[in-house]
């Protein structure tokens, strides 16, 4: 059974600095990808940042650019967010997803197979 598991989300101020991980198990493919992607109530879901397990190759979205920085560690099958600069607009759900079989890491959320439960991210002004 494919696994997710968010941690690392709290409330921090303007300017801080939080980093999430995602722990992945339950799959053996070799390629895949996997987003983060944020929830704010009264918003829409939207993606922030990607990471192909094949070459690495990274995406972000350009309110987060320059701010945020996704990481993998592999032997840890551990996805990390790094998220510095915090804005209170940053204020949301933040979940993890898995798009498992595939070289391309994209931030449309349609193509993730499985989610996490997300954690909640507060960013104080």
């Amino acid at each position: 059974e494919v696994q997710l598991v968010e941690s690392g989300g709290g409330l921090v101020q303007a300017g801080g600095s939080l980093r999430l991980s995602c722990a992945a198990s339950g799959f053996t493919f070799d390629d895949y990808a996997i987003g983060w992607f944020r929830q704010a109530p009264g918003k829409e879901r939207e993606g922030v940042s990607c990471i192909s397990s094949s070459d690495g190759s990274t995406y972000y979205a350009d309110s987060v650019k320059g701010r945020f920085t996704i990481s993998s560690d592999n032997a840890k099958n551990t996805v990390y967010l790094q998220m510095n600069s915090l804005k209170p607009e940053d204020t949301a759900v933040y979940y993890c997803a898995a798009d498992l079989g595939t070289t391309i890491a994209t931030m449309r959320g349609i193509e993730y197979d499985y989610w996490g439960q997300g954690t909640q991210v507060t960013v104080s002004s």
